[in-house]
């Protein structure tokens, strides 16, 4: 069983934690009804626990270890051990009133990961963006909140974006259509000190950010912005996640994970190499 260690955060955990009881059960022959009704619930139940999409009862993984086999006391307090970490909720749980239940995963999985790709067709990325640009998004997009609502989102942002003052944070990629970087979100002076702030994070080594531009025409990836996480532990598979308009897609297939790879490795090759955003960036800044 692995062990937490830096960049791990309770959501990558409980889905570590479901993969490996998936396996468990799977090497048992042991089916999903079966599993459920020994802990006195449902296939469905288990199916959310393998997903890690749900907190776990040490009662109830004591219960299925021992349905599945394992009965060496190192190798099950390992487990229940994980089970307690897992279950500690993240910083972001003070926003859960805000947060979409579909997007509190992503949240937790951005906190956990060690690599971060990702492809935006329509805003600068959530992780790049200025709080002035952030405001303009939310009020954008939330008709009907209150003011303290929409600073509260714009807290949750910002708040985000700490992930790269970590020593331990993530390699972060991003490939921006250029529609996104001469949509006028919030006016002309708020895109100006949206692309300045760009061009200022691409000092991090850590960032890196290429544009895809309207002059290469149709390619890969016109079915929509997704993004592609890793994370530090090789027994969790990589996570693409496709947001839609009022719930998101979780893929960790290997088939799926590498048919987003393919893409973003095209969208790369594609795209303005680092040199070349930065003059793009700058010559659409001045466009403003």
């Amino acid at each position: 069983m692995t062990q937490n260690q830096p960049g791990s955060g309770p959501t990558a955990l409980r889905i570590l934690l479901g993969s490996q009881l998936r396996k468990l059960r799977e090497s048992k022959g042991v089916s999903r009804e079966e599993a459920g009704h020994l802990i006195r619930g449902s296939e469905s139940k288990i199916s959310r626990m393998e997903l890690g999409r749900v907190g776990f009862k040490e009662r109830d993984v004591a219960d299925l270890l021992t349905l599945y086999g394992v009965t060496d006391d190192e190798a099950r307090g390992a487990v229940l051990d994980l089970v307690a970490t897992a279950n500690e909720p993240g910083w972001w749980h003070r926003f859960n009133d805000i947060l979409p239940t579909w997007f509190q995963a992503y949240v937790g999985l951005e906190e956990a990961a060690t690599r971060i790709r990702t492809y935006e067709v329509q805003f600068v990325p959530g992780l790049l963006q200025t709080k002035e640009y952030a405001r303009a998004v939310v009020t954008a997009g939330s008709a009907g909140l209150s003011p303290d609502e929409i600073s509260r989102r714009v807290d949750l942002r910002l708040e985000r974006q700490r992930l790269f003052d970590k020593p331990d944070g993530p390699i972060f990629w991003a490939v921006i259509d250029e529609a996104a970087l001469r949509r006028p979100i919030g006016g002309a002076e708020v895109m100006r000190a949206q692309i300045e702030h760009l061009i200022d994070l691409m000092r991090q080594p850590s960032i890196t950010i290429q544009v895809m531009p309207f002059s290469f025409g149709g390619h890969s990836a016109e079915g929509g912005a997704f993004a592609i996480l890793r994370f530090p532990d090789n027994d969790l598979p990589d996570v693409v996640y496709v947001e839609q308009l009022a719930s998101a897609l979780y893929l960790d297939k290997r088939e799926d994970v590498d048919r987003y790879s393919e893409v973003m490795e095209r969208l790369c090759a594609v795209s303005t190499t680092p040199d070349e955003t930065v003059e793009l960036l700058r010559t659409i800044a001045d466009e403003f």
